[in-house]
């Protein structure tokens, strides 16, 4: 079996950027996806986290900032992991980064960097197609990782 490509996506606040949820592939074409606890230096007396999950569900049910970075870490150091080209995970990846003085083991792409006959344009169209066929929401990260995965199949096939 042919190893996938590492596709990743974050969630985050509307406002500020702020990370709330993270999934990424295996090579294998499993998906990993966690909601991610707010280290206290992300908050401050302004700051609200806004978005689908509430504070107590981030708290209870996420994981630490550290340790989402250790299990990426242990499933893709020193590689190259694909996005949807937003760029909303490369903020929201650094700041997870930022918080520990880390610099970033991992560089994002965007994913459609990896299909030649995809022009322009083709790649982000035939997403939404696949977002649409497969009834997942883009919002989610663990549903744009499935998107990503599934094109990618498609495209492979050509």
């Amino acid at each position: 079996m042919n190893e996938m490509p590492g596709f990743i996506a974050l969630e985050t606040t509307d406002d500020d950027g702020l990370p709330l949820a993270i999934a990424w592939s295996l090579p294998d074409g499993r998906i990993k996806h966690t909601l991610i606890q707010p280290d206290d230096s992300w908050l401050d007396e302004e700051s609200s986290i806004t978005g689908e999950y509430s504070m107590e569900e981030l708290e209870s049910l996420g994981v630490s900032p550290l340790d989402v970075i250790r299990e990426l870490e242990n499933d893709h150091f020193n590689a190259t992991l694909y996005t949807n080209g937003s760029g909303e995970e490369d903020q929201a990846l650094a700041r997870l980064f930022d918080t520990y003085g880390l610099d970033p083991f991992v560089e994002l792409a965007p994913a459609e960097v990896l299909y030649d006959a995809a022009g322009p344009g083709e790649w982000q169209r035939q997403r939404g197609e696949t977002f649409n066929e497969l009834g997942l929401e883009p919002m989610r990260p663990e549903h744009e990782v499935e998107a990503m995965l599934h094109l990618h199949q498609r495209l492979i096939a050509r």
